[in-house]
């Protein structure tokens, strides 16, 4: 059941940006449900790649870079088609991810693409998040930033401490509360298919 409403619904994604003359210029092999934004040097190892290991087993199409990127993939190409296409953007925050360009360039697409985005926030509470004061990106980045951080910050989420939690459980509850949240959003798709993500 759940493939078939993914099909459907990656098919009235690419038929709409057709219509407003915006289709990717990359387009991913299957669809993809959930977008996984996070700190590579963080979580990748841990909780981004356990969530989508998982949700995989489940029959789900997570985006993860490291697992659906393969050498000659141009990078913002394939990053913005993932996010464009995706249902729900999961955003794994940890102390280092403010410092990433790739990063807060992803939670600002997400946001500015309206996705819900699920935060779990790992070794890091909400009100410690900021963007950094970095030279190399723009005025207009910093803002964008800001704005996608801000809006994480007041999103309610996960809070994972990873020296005293256990990995299991939250694999267990982000997986349960995404698959909520893909049946919402797709039960919403149906309803308003018009005005689909």
């Amino acid at each position: 059941m759940h493939r078939s409403l993914s099909t459907s619904f990656q098919a009235r994604i690419i038929s709409q940006l057709q219509v407003q003359n915006q289709v990717p210029k990359v387009v991913i092999q299957e669809p993809c449900d959930l977008f996984i934004n996070h700190r590579s040097m963080d979580t990748k190892r841990t909780v981004a790649t356990l969530i989508y290991d998982h949700l995989r087993r489940l029959g789900f199409h997570p985006f993860l870079d490291n697992k659906n990127m393969k050498p000659g993939d141009k990078l913002f190409d394939k990053i913005n088609a993932a996010i464009m296409e995706c249902k729900v953007g999961l955003a794994v925050i940890s102390p280092r991810y403010c410092e990433s360009y790739f990063c807060l360039h992803e939670l600002a697409l997400l946001m500015e693409c309206k996705k819900k985005v699920i935060p779990i926030f790992v070794d890091i509470k909400p009100s410690q998040l900021g963007v950094i004061n970095n030279r190399n990106w723009t005025k207009e980045d910093l803002d964008r930033f800001k704005m996608a951080l801000e809006e994480a910050k007041y999103t309610v989420g996960l809070i994972f401490n990873s020296s005293q939690g256990n990995f299991s459980d939250i694999v267990t509850s982000a997986s349960d509360i995404i698959i909520k949240n893909l049946a919402e959003v797709e039960d919403e798709d149906m309803q308003y298919p018009c005005i689909a993500s």
